[in-house]
């Protein structure tokens, strides 16, 4: 709770290695790390190598002074490398890249990019052959530049160059000449597990530890910790889909918010595990709105994040099918997925936060609708499923019902009931789950408006991450689980905590079987 760049068109890059120069000015670090994860940069063109790199700094109070570099087939990236910090300068990274087919015989090409204050060190195992050689640049950056041409050889060549922030940012290595998306499917044993990520709250930078708990002997850098907690949960537990439930970026310590993304991206793709994210509300407050940032999303390997209709509220309202095991077509699994917006738009008289708008219900009754009859094609039971950022005002559970889990603190839920809760029920969906309140982490039922009977389960992911508040009364940081027995239509969920008993299921409970709530 506490709380641009535009994706190119698909390259058809046949040969490419995307360079990113990961630049720290505050501390006076740089690094380039080894792993590349995204190829849809705006500096790479598929054909062109790179011929030079710089950082051209200028005054930010002089109009007479420019950032720019003179001479041909010279482009800035537009990143200010001291983050608007600067108080009398700006600094932008420039890429010199021609045509390899058009390059000069006097001309080199660009092998290589690292940041340090000396001279890299190639390895024995890939020395400098005679016609390389490493030439230094301004802030520290080092090119390695080579006489040599490389057609064809996708091990060599340099075709783009973007700029992250922080150490622990990702990413270089090979381009994609086409970026399919995964198909998740249930898996031969008939099970499918999710894993519900919520509140990672990433930086720019390593981030700032809140309220960490246990606190630790060692300074806490929020975001390694973080990104540490997940992937061992994605090493023992191997779920089958990841859902990101918003907050993603912190959005005030985010002042490149590319950056906090790509630090989930690159981690989910490294271990080949798809994932889906919707937003909160600071993942738009960095420097990228929810339209920009779902632009870089719905491009990255393994994410199946999309911005969903354009006619109807929010970015990120959209529908993930999970089809049955085998070749089958047919889906087992509907994922809904809805953006509940930020703060209130009427502050005066509804403190607080924003509501689900009538025309997300609407699309989500039609599209729940308009998939009735081909569910009904599949050979087992067909389950739906719904994750937001926002609870729903019924997780204040005015039925007072009893609860699995912790209830924390009060649920932060809008003041204004839109009646998706009912649109839920209506629909069958069997749970619906959601982030944002990050020490709850309970499951309630919610009731029929007329029977007040319970019909479906309403959980909270707990927040996850480090960046964001946490750790009242020694609360541990945790994520939820869901696993789905399509033998059986049954449906059970637990938490595991990054400290503590971490082996634990905690609060294992089945909440659906042969297709019904459990309550």
């Amino acid at each position: 709770m506490t709380r641009r760049i535009v994706r190119a068109g698909l390259q058809l890059a046949i040969f490419s290695v995307v360079v990113f120069i990961l630049v720290v000015f505050l501390d006076n670090r740089y690094r380039v790390l080894p792993q590349a994860i995204h190829n849809h940069l705006p500096a790479h063109h598929p054909g062109f190598v790179v011929t030079d790199v710089t950082v051209i700094t200028c005054s930010s109070i002089n109009p007479f002074s420019s950032c720019t570099k003179d001479g041909p087939n010279w482009h800035r990236i537009n990143e200010d490398l001291y983050l608007g910090s600067g108080y009398v300068s700006k600094a932008y990274l420039h890429v010199r890249r021609k045509k390899e087919d058009t390059l000069e015989s006097h001309e080199e090409i660009v092998l290589d990019v690292k940041v340090g204050r000396t001279t890299p060190q190639d390895t024995t195992d890939n020395p400098l052959s005679k016609d390389e050689r490493w030439e230094s640049r301004p802030a520290g950056i080092w090119v390695k530049l080579s006489s040599k041409r490389h057609m064809g050889d996708a091990a060599k060549l340099i075709t783009g160059v973007d700029v992250l922030f922080g150490p622990d940012a990702a990413t270089r290595g090979p381009a994609l000449a086409t970026l399919a998306k995964p198909t998740p499917r249930i898996r031969k044993d008939g099970k499918f597990k999710i894993m519900q990520a919520a509140d990672l709250h990433l930086a720019t930078g390593l981030g700032k530890c809140r309220d960490a708990e246990p606190p630790l002997s060692t300074p806490c850098e929020a975001d390694t910790r973080t990104l540490q907690f997940i992937e061992s949960l994605l090493l023992s537990e191997q779920p089958d889909l990841i859902i990101l439930s918003g907050d993603q970026v912190n959005g005030d310590t985010s002042l490149d918010a590319q950056t906090a993304i790509f630090k989930y991206a690159s981690l989910f793709a490294s271990h080949k595990i798809p994932y889906a994210g919707i937003f909160g509300n600071h993942d738009d407050e960095g420097s990228l709105s929810r339209a920009e940032s779902m632009a870089i999303m719905d491009g990255l390997p393994y994410s199946l994040s999309t911005s969903g209709p354009s006619d109807i509220d929010g970015v990120g309202n959209y529908v993930l099918e999970i089809l049955g095991r085998g070749s089958t077509t047919h889906s087992a699994l509907t994922l809904y997925l809805l953006d509940t917006h930020s703060y209130s738009p009427d502050e005066r008289h509804h403190r607080g936060y924003d509501w689900l708008k009538p025309s997300q219900i609407e699309w989500f009754r039609s599209t729940s609708q308009s998939l009735k009859r081909k569910h009904k094609e599949y050979t087992h039971i067909h389950m739906n499923l719904a994750f937001i950022h926002i609870p729903l005002p019924e997780y204040r559970n005015p039925h007072s019902f009893n609860i699995v889990g912790n209830w924390t603190e009060p649920p932060t839920a809008p003041g204004v009931n839109s009646g998706f809760m009912d649109a839920l029920i209506e629909e069958n969906v069997l749970f619906v789950s959601c982030g944002h309140d990050h020490v709850n982490d309970y499951c309630v039922p919610g009731a029929d408006k007329e029977t007040k009977e319970p019909k479906l389960w309403m959980c909270y992911g707990g927040g996850s991450g480090f960046g964001g508040y946490g750790g009242y009364g020694g609360y541990i940081r945790r994520v939820r689980f869901f696993e789905f027995d399509m033998n059986a239509a049954r449906v059970t969920t637990w938490k595991r905590l990054e400290a503590g008993d971490t082996e634990k299921r905690w609060d294992l409970q089945t909440i659906v079987d042969g297709g019904k709530g459990v309550f």
